[in-house]
């Protein structure tokens, strides 16, 4: 006999064998051992997670000659025949490819026969969903009121398009996609029994792979023996796989800890010269993220193998828990936009990059953050080389708010500030972006005295409150006042308006007088009382 693949070979043959999705199984189990039987059940699950194997059970047992229960012979001719696919009184109907109402009409007139061999006729219809309304409706009676010996077993990997009447004449179950260590486990026993040596990390990148389906991880178990030609290796099976070694992504996370761009960079140009998924490479480094999340917050809880979790426990020590949350969304929103990148490497390496971006640098919360020495000179020289240019900037910039004046020198090494117009003057020249510039509009100065910063900022825009603009605001300040900077913000109420609220309220005041002046015109007066129109203020802009 040829060789079987072990999806068939070792397709579970009892309740008892069956890998998870216990919800059913015990509610079926106690339905056969008190006699308590349905006359139709509907499975739903997405594919490879037993819907056609819990069918091709319960037939079992509903048909075994020792009598209906939950642990069938399996030795019978009937359960011999169920488990061949020969037995006479179980019919299994492909819906994708029997879809016509004359096909549906035909099956059951069938039905209203007695079984040949066995206790009941079992229909098994597979894929229900892909049925036309026509053969929808000319089941809908039959299966509401079947003979006493017919029962029906659907199976759908999309039950929303199931109509309504057909899901209240069944009994629903929903199977559940199989978890990664109810996988590895179950491989585990098949790779034993069929006496193959293999890596347990080769059989994890296996389980991952499969996404919740235990045939499609049955089916590349069977690949990965052919490729690995007899050998179960981690390296082999990512290599199979196409996915990326987590000794990559550590190096990727230690070179980020120490601001060492150029390594990172070079690791994605090994990556991409290995030919591996650059959108694997994120979701693992997903993966990773939340385990050092873990990590940090719930430590218990995280059972990395040793010399993965030795490296973690390193870099959990060197990010603040808030990196890591931003690092996640960074990596988790990358993937998603690989799509629209210019190529795979390139939004890879952008991905990298941003992270490298918003790494905080300094200390926080006896966390050591350190930057490479490196990315330090770099930083400090282009921040000398561009100072007289900034400050040249700044100093042409119009003031932000009426009757501030511009700073001076004098202003900027003072004790204190004057809270309100200086802040707002000071915002307008720091040469900051993005969150951090969000943060400065949203913020209001209340004191600075030496080195130390008081701001204030209102409740509303708490979700400003991200490290690393913290971080790019003190530098910047630090920058444009030349002196070190200690930075301070208390989330409270704001009494005075912010620069983001002035100029909102310079925005409306400007938006009020273009209205005004339109409204005044002769020609749009004239025309509101011929036609009786009205003015649609929206469409007014202001005149820069």
């Amino acid at each position: 006999m040829g060789y079987q693949v072990l999806a068939r070979k070792w397709r579970p043959r009892n309740f008892s064998t069956l890998v998870g999705q216990e919800h059913v199984v015990r509610a079926l189990t106690h339905a056969l051992n008190e006699r308590r039987l349905h006359h139709a059940y509907l499975f739903t699950g997405t594919r490879g997670v037993g819907k056609t194997t819990i069918a091709r059970i319960l037939a079992k047992s509903l048909n075994c000659e020792t009598g209906v229960s939950a642990n069938p012979c399996g030795h019978c001719s009937a359960c011999q025949e169920i488990d061949a696919g020969r037995f006479v009184d179980l019919l299994e109907v492909d819906a994708a490819t029997n879809t016509r109402v004359e096909e549906m009409r035909q099956l059951l007139e069938n039905a209203v026969y007695a079984p040949t061999r066995g206790r009941y006729k079992v229909y098994v219809i597979d894929e229900v969903h892909m049925l036309s309304t026509s053969a929808f409706n000319a089941m809908l009676k039959t299966l509401e009121e079947p003979p006493e010996h017919v029962k029906f077993i659907l199976a759908t990997t999309d039950p929303q398009k199931i109509p309504v009447t057909v899901l209240s004449r069944c009994l629903q179950f929903n199977l559940k996609q199989m978890p990664v260590p109810s996988i590895v486990e179950h491989m585990g026993r098949i790779l034993g029994a069929e006496d193959i040596a293999f890596e347990p990390e080769a059989l994890h990148a296996l389980a991952r792979a499969a996404s919740g389906s235990m045939r499609d991880a049955l089916s590349l178990l069977d690949q990965a023996i052919a490729h690995g030609a007899g050998r179960l290796e981690a390296g082999l099976v990512r290599d199979m796989l196409g996915t990326v070694d987590a000794a990559y992504l550590l190096d990727i996370l230690e070179a980020l800890a120490q601001g060492d761009g150029a390594r990172m960079l070079a690791i994605a140009e090994d990556i991409q010269g290995r030919s591996l998924s650059c959108a694997n490479a994120l979701q693992e480094l997903a993966v990773l993220l939340t385990r050092l999340q873990v990590l940090q917050l719930v430590p218990g809880m995280e059972t990395a193998d040793s010399t993965a979790r030795e490296r973690l426990v390193r870099l959990a020590r060197h990010f603040s828990p808030d990196f890591i949350q931003l690092a996640y969304q960074i990596a988790t929103l990358g993937r998603q936009e690989l799509p629209l990148a210019p190529d795979e490497y390139s939004g890879f390496v952008m991905v990298l990059l941003r992270l490298l971006a918003f790494a905080p640098v300094g200390q926080e919360e006896g966390l050591s953050r350190p930057v490479a020495a490196a990315g330090r000179r770099a930083l400090a020289d282009s921040v000398s080389a561009g100072a007289a240019a900034v400050l040249s900037r700044a100093q042409e910039l119009p003031r932000a708010a009426p009757g501030a004046d511009a700073l001076t020198p004098a202003s900027q090494a003072s004790a204190v500030l004057d809270v309100n117009q200086d802040w707002h003057a000071l915002v307008s020249t720091l040469n900051v972006s993005g969150m951090a510039r969000e943060l400065a509009q949203h913020c209001d100065l209340v004191s600075r005295d030496g080195v130390q910063c008081l701001l204030q900022l209102s409740p509303a825009h708490r979700h400003l409150l991200f490290k690393p603009a913290q971080d790019k605001l003190q530098q910047a300040l630090a920058e444009r006042l030349g002196q070190d900077v200690q930075l301070r913000i208390e989330v409270t109420e704001v009494a005075r308006a912010t620069p983001a609220q002035a100029a909102e309220q310079h925005r409306r005041e400007r938006q009020e007088m273009a209205i005004a002046a339109i409204e005044a015109d002769p020609f749009v007066r004239d025309a509101i009382e011929t036609f009786d129109a009205s003015l649609v203020e929206a469409s007014i802009k202001p005149i820069d």
